[in-house]
């Protein structure tokens, strides 16, 4: 009769140590689902990007990264430059326009882009405007920013300040408040 409870409490403890660890893969397996459902990974990558937009056989901008990220596969699609970018816009008479960036990201469904990390632009004739973070309107061709500006232009004056937007080509200048020396030439 021993012999048989043993063999019953045996039963018994091997069945609950089956369950408890069937019950504790399952919690795993659904953490692990839960895990994969809020991450994403690219629909493409590409190091060493030199893309040339065009437009009626005229460049009107060269985009150059080290890396490039696709999330075009998600609902909100984007494409991230983790590691920087330059991008030289030309205008209709062929002046240019360089933006740098230590990092950028493009929304697809705003057409916004957005840029971060030491971000500059300097155009053909000597303006320049350097801030944390910069963005740029496609559809609209402005860029804008809450964060802290400074804007030199070739004839040495400066305008710094908070909050800044204006056209790709420097032309319209709205700053909400600012600071700085202007010099004219006479």
């Amino acid at each position: 009769m021993r012999k048989k409870n043993r063999n019953i409490i045996f039963n018994i403890v091997t069945v609950i140590i089956t369950v408890t660890i069937f019950f504790s893969c399952e919690g795993s397996l659904k953490d692990v689902q839960k895990f994969n459902k809020s991450s994403f990974l690219p629909a493409g990558e590409a190091d060493s990007v030199n893309l040339k937009y065009t437009d009626s056989g005229r460049i009107k901008s060269i985009l150059k990264s080290e890396k490039m990220l696709d999330y075009s596969n998600i609902p909100n699609a984007f494409t991230e430059f983790p590691k920087g970018v330059e991008v030289t816009m030309f205008d209709a008479d062929n002046k240019t326009t360089v933006i740098e960036s230590d990092y950028a990201i493009s929304y697809k469904r705003t057409d916004i882009i957005d840029l971060q990390g030491n971000v500059t632009i300097t155009s053909s004739d000597g303006k320049k405007l350097e801030t944390s973070q910069l963005y740029f309107d496609q559809k609209n061709e402005w860029f804008f920013t809450e964060k802290h500006f400074k804007y030199t232009d070739n004839a040495g004056g400066f305008l710094q300040g908070p909050g800044v937007d204006f056209s790709k080509d420097f032309k319209i200048f709205n700053m909400q408040t600012s600071s700085g020396e202007i010099n004219s030439v006479e």
